[in-house]
């Protein structure tokens, strides 16, 4: 699966039957029409660093042309990157690759753009990482934009460029990588696996597979694997890969906000994308990191056409100075922006905490959510029982002859009167209480039932996002 390179290039691959573009250009780029996974895409691939007085102009307008070729075809591109130099005397080679990002940027939204990366990607050429849908490292990979030498010269401290910028910075702490692979074989199929969720491009239809798993299927494992102890943590991945279609749930970003997951799968053989708090970190509450990730997943799902999962199990937005001084109300509006504006198919489970903020911000019925689910153990208020006793009832635990049996008391009493879904679903909050072993039945039917949605947008030349 492999493009013919560029005379002097890195090849691209070996298919004999893969259409190349500017074969006979020199330079360290390839690119072309190929076949990934039996899927026509558009194949680039900059394949080592410019010559020696090269000025990198070549590489440049090969990898241009084939993301302008994509966006004319309407298809995929896949990038492989295992280096790039520019000539450091060279101002135009490093303008001929602000052209490919402002070409990259044009495709946004128009067609999936994944790069693999299997070696260095270093300088101003790195920001262009960042304006990928998807982005898959090898254990080879390297990615930053200033150096270890400009860092020591700056900061005095030493760092291998592996610990500046390596695959598990950037799963991580950076969250850059959707996944990290061994090599670029490995890479290339992860590529192909994320691909064969997401559409050719912006007009057509993402790809549904037929499924042998029944869509009546009970959810048992789902059902049992939320404790009933509101307090008690558990692995939400349990819950989801029982919902949806068996060995169908993708996990990107896994190791970067660890509290939220956000993942691809099927529901009855319909792509869709998963965002679910992760009570198993933290408590799942929302923080910087899992905001900006979950904003970035719904809004990818959404240009995509991909309808949205969401399971909710938070107490809320986590509370911290640092977290504050560092902008959480802007990056937690991020995710506000990113549901409010979202038109595709929404469905919504709440399993068990739902409260304030960030109940609001999970995709709740007020920001557009089409379907509305909870389990009957679903609390969804204001707050917890214990902050909202604390708050209400701490002049009579004060003054109470056993204070602890007061305060079990009231925070039962908050729980019945405040907290149940029931309360939720009498004000339209909430559109079914379900049965736990019942929800893969209702999601399946949900998604099926909305796919003919068409939202209207409001005519502007575009929103302001709270970046």
């Amino acid at each position: 699966m492999n493009v013919a390179p560029a005379a002097g290039a890195a090849p691209v691959g070996g298919a004999a039957t893969a259409t190349a573009l500017g074969a006979g250009r020199p330079g360290a780029a390839g690119a072309g029409l190929a076949e990934l996974d039996g899927r026509t895409v558009v194949l680039f691939r900059v394949g080592s660093p410019a010559p020696v007085g090269h000025r990198g102009e070549g590489e440049a307008e090969t990898v241009e042309r084939a993301l302008r070729l994509a966006g004319e075809l309407g298809l995929p591109v896949v990038g492989v990157i295992h280096s790039v130099g520019v000539d450091p005397r060279s101002l135009a080679g490093v303008a001929a690759w602000g052209r490919v990002a402002r070409q990259a940027v044009a495709l946004s939204g128009v067609v999936p753009l994944v790069l693999v990366v299997t070696g260095p990607c270093h300088g101003g050429l790195a920001p262009l990482l960042g304006l990928a849908d998807h982005v898959v490292l090898t254990v080879d990979a390297s990615a930053y934009i200033n150096g270890p030498a400009a860092v020591a010269a700056i900061s005095g401290i030493s760092v291998s460029p592996a610990g500046l910028g390596g695959p598990w910075v950037h799963a991580a702490a950076t969250g850059l990588a959707s996944l990290v692979a061994e090599d670029e074989g490995e890479a290339m199929a992860a590529a192909a696996h994320l691909l064969s969720h997401l559409p050719d491009n912006w007009l057509a239809d993402p790809p549904s597979v037929p499924t042998a798993d029944p869509v009546d299927r009970p959810s048992t494992v789902a059902a049992a694997a939320v404790p009933t102890d509101p307090r008690a943590g558990y692995d939400v991945r349990a819950v989801l890969a029982d919902v949806v279609d068996r060995g169908t749930l993708l996990e990107v970003h896994a190791d970067h906000a660890t509290n939220l997951v956000t993942a691809y799968a099927r529901v009855g053989g319909r792509p869709v994308a998963v965002v679910a708090n992760q009570p198993l970190f933290r408590a799942g509450t929302l923080d910087i990191r899992a905001s900006s990730k979950a904003a970035r997943h719904v809004q990818s799902a959404d240009a995509a056409n991909l309808g949205l999962l969401t399971v909710v199990d938070t107490p809320g937005f986590e509370p911290g100075r640092d977290l504050e001084w560092q902008g959480m109300i802007r990056h937690g509006a991020e995710l506000v922006h990113a549901y409010a504006a979202a038109t595709v198919p929404r469905v919504c489970v709440i399993l068990r905490k739902a409260y304030g903020g960030a109940y609001i911000v999970m995709d709740s019925k007020e920001m557009g959510s089409d379907v509305v689910l909870a389990w009957p153990r679903a609390e969804i208020a204001v707050m917890g029982a214990p902050g909202a006793v604390a708050v209400l009832g701490r002049r009579q635990i004060a003054g109470a002859a056993d204070p602890d049996a007061t305060r079990a008391r009231l925070e039962a009493e908050y729980r019945s009167q405040f907290c149940t879904p029931r309360i939720a679903a009498e004000r339209g909050y909430v559109d079914e209480v379900i049965d736990p072993a019942a929800t893969r039945r209702h999601v399946v039917a949900a998604f099926g039932r909305l796919a003919t949605k068409r939202a209207r947008l409001p005519a502007r030349r575009h929103a302001n996002t709270p970046l």
